[in-house]
């Protein structure tokens, strides 16, 4: 897949997975739409690119942190509100205040043990719930709210080459770039990984090859 023209080698290598994964959650089978409203849970590399894509089509977005300095680099990459769940433990209560009880028509769930069921209860009635990576180590789940609006549970697992194609084309019209927290130099890739396990980077951490 060509790279978008404007991107350096280490920002194209945020593309195939993280990007990738956040455009198929947005755009993938029901498209958010402009005006809408979206729900990314932290601030890695997924949650970022959701929040870049979800502005980019004119959609309010939400994200979640425990951390108060992410949130404010979210929102200044365009996160219309951040809510911190370490004093909202019950943020899905945030979720609907924030919308005036209404609830998001999409949520990114990259969240962990206990966060389905909150992202349930944060949703619009016909909304759509993403499920990605470790969003399945869940305990038992209620299906009440679930059922009730008549929410849409996906299973993403990356996305096809056709959407990343028009994935980059979108990010070509609009010169999006990628968010890489920081990169490292082949010979320091232990440091990277270190930097990654530390959990205090937004968005990507890149690894640069020659």
């Amino acid at each position: 897949v060509k790279i978008p023209d404007h991107l350096s080698f280490e920002e194209a290598a945020t593309l195939p997975c993280a990007a990738l994964t956040a455009w198929n959650a947005l755009f993938g089978e029901r498209q958010l739409k402009a005006g809408e409203k979206a729900l990314a849970l932290g601030t890695g590399g997924v949650s970022i690119f959701a929040v870049q894509l979800a502005r980019m089509a004119g959609a309010n977005v939400i994200v979640t942190s425990s951390s108060d300095a992410k949130l404010e680099r979210a929102k200044a990459l365009g996160a219309t509100h951040g809510v911190n769940y370490k004093t909202h433990p019950e943020w899905q209560k945030e979720v609907l205040r924030l919308t005036g009880g209404e609830g998001v028509d999409f949520v990114v769930e990259v969240g962990g043990a206990g966060t389905l069921q909150r992202a349930a209860e944060a949703c619009r009635f016909g909304g759509v719930i993403s499920m990605i990576g470790s969003s399945f180590a869940q305990g038992s789940v209620d299906p009440a709210p679930i059922m009730r609006k008549a929410l849409r549970l996906r299973g993403i697992r990356i996305g096809s080459r056709e959407m990343f194609e028009a994935m980059n084309r979108a990010i070509a019209v609009h010169g999006l770039k990628p968010v890489i927290d920081e990169v490292f130099p082949f010979e320091e890739a232990k440091a990277a990984y270190r930097h990654l396990e530390s959990q205090r980077h937004l968005g990507k951490v890149a690894i640069s090859i020659g």
